[in-house]
């Protein structure tokens, strides 16, 4: 049944505003919002009202409220522009199997694209990206973040903005099965050790072993996360 249209609420308005703030690149990375008094100030709105926005943004994964700390961007321009539209096009029902099928299509070919088109910038980055996963291991913290880094850098390495726009939009979903993996020792070291291949890979400019480094990083991820039970895969959801 249809029903009767309600006028735009308050907090919308400062979802709109912040957003095409961080598409134009006047929010960028990183950046920290003003608190939540400084925002009502500006918008003249309620502190309740603010707070529905940065939840309305925080659930887009537009931004993030670090306890005691503030909320900042972790989204980039382009981000900003994706993500949005990720929710659109994949939801918390559809299945990480499926999921995973796209990945081990798109994400090897980003390899392969990356190996052909890197440079000694793009390089350098990802081994600063892996010695930092490696720091993070040793100290026994959970490198979220940094795995999700090195796939965004070989997205842009791959100079194929489609390619990159389609794995960004992955990588929001994946968020919490990456959360999940990255729970033991070993899985962490496995990672680190499926990036560290991939990276030489791409050094020695060889397209056809980036691309099938790639594929048995995801599939030895693929087969812990959905190890087989009574005959049958274990069903898996994103949520």
């Amino acid at each position: 049944m249809l029903k009767e249209v309600r006028k735009k609420r308050a907090y919308e308005d400062i979802v709109l505003q912040i957003k095409i703030l961080i598409e134009k690149g006047k929010l960028k990375h990183g950046d920290q919002l003003p608190n939540e008094k400084e925002l009502s100030e500006t918008f003249k709105v309620s502190r309740l009202t603010v707070r529905e926005a940065i939840l309305s943004l925080e659930t887009i994964n537009l931004v993030e409220r670090k306890q005691g700390n503030g909320t900042y961007v972790v989204a980039t321009s382009e981000e900003a522009i994706i993500k949005p539209l990720a929710t659109a096009l994949f939801h918390d029902r559809d299945s990480i199997i499926d999921i995973f099928a796209l990945r081990k299509i798109l994400e090897p070919e980003i390899a392969k694209l990356a190996a052909m088109n890197a440079t000694q910038r793009k390089i350098a980055q990802l081994e600063e990206i892996i010695a930092r996963q490696e720091k993070e291991i040793a100290e026994g913290r959970m490198p979220v973040k940094l795995d999700s880094s090195f796939h965004y850098t070989l997205a842009t390495m791959s100079k194929n903005k489609v390619l990159g726009r389609l794995l960004i939009a992955l990588m929001g979903i994946l968020r919490k099965t990456r959360e999940t993996y990255l729970q033991t020792e070993e899985r962490k070291q496995k990672s680190l050790t499926g990036h560290q291949n991939i990276l030489a890979a791409i050094k020695e400019g060889n397209g056809i072993a980036a691309r099938q480094a790639m594929m048995q990083h995801i599939e030895e991820v693929e087969n812990t996360l959905f190890k087989k039970k009574g005959g049958g895969e274990e069903s898996a959801r994103s949520s």
